[in-house]
């Protein structure tokens, strides 16, 4: 992802309170390390979905939970979105973020391909931009076919804060 310094602690101080939510493919699992390794611990709640298949996820969130500041955990069904932890999708598995009172949480469900994916980006995206609106940020990273480019537009469109890698430093550009 190159480096990823200034726009990392850019991110951080933008998102105070404020869930970020990341989306990648082809490539992403080491775009996704390169950003969490640089963000302090107590960064905000994080939701990931990362095309990847069962089983694999649980390992990701275990490497990724001894290298970063925050905790780092395979996600499940009713896990709140707080400050210091980050959600990875399991692979097989849709993940959507809600609303709890004044909190988040995830949902994660079995449900049908979307973008011939589970997890699909655009799934979470689409959430986030439902429940969370102009309070999260959205990231879609390294990856090929368009699943979270609807998603992330949705996010935009209800005033979110977004972002994509930029093709230089995608391994793939594309989504």
């Amino acid at each position: 992802m190159g480096t990823a310094g200034p726009a990392v602690a850019g991110l951080h101080a933008l998102s105070v309170n404020k869930p970020i939510v990341l989306g990648a493919s082809t490539g992403g699992t080491q775009a996704i390390e390169s950003v969490l390794v640089a963000l302090p611990g107590d960064s905000p709640g994080i939701a990931v979905v990362l095309h990847m298949p069962e089983k694999f996820t649980a390992s990701f969130a275990a490497r990724l939970n001894s290298i970063v500041d925050m905790e780092v955990l395979e996600a499940k069904d009713g896990d709140r979105v707080i400050n210091g932890r980050i959600l990875i999708a399991p692979g097989g598995k849709h993940m959507r973020l809600k609303r709890s009172g004044a909190q988040y949480v995830v949902e994660v469900t079995d449900g049908p391909l979307i973008n011939h994916h589970r997890p699909s980006v655009d799934v979470l995206f689409r959430s986030v931009a439902q429940c969370a609106g102009r309070n999260a940020i959205g990231l879609i990273m390294t990856g090929m076919g368009d699943d979270g480019a609807r998603g992330l537009l949705e996010m935009h469109q209800a005033g979110a804060q977004t972002a994509a890698q930029d093709e230089a430093s995608c391994v793939v550009f594309g989504m």
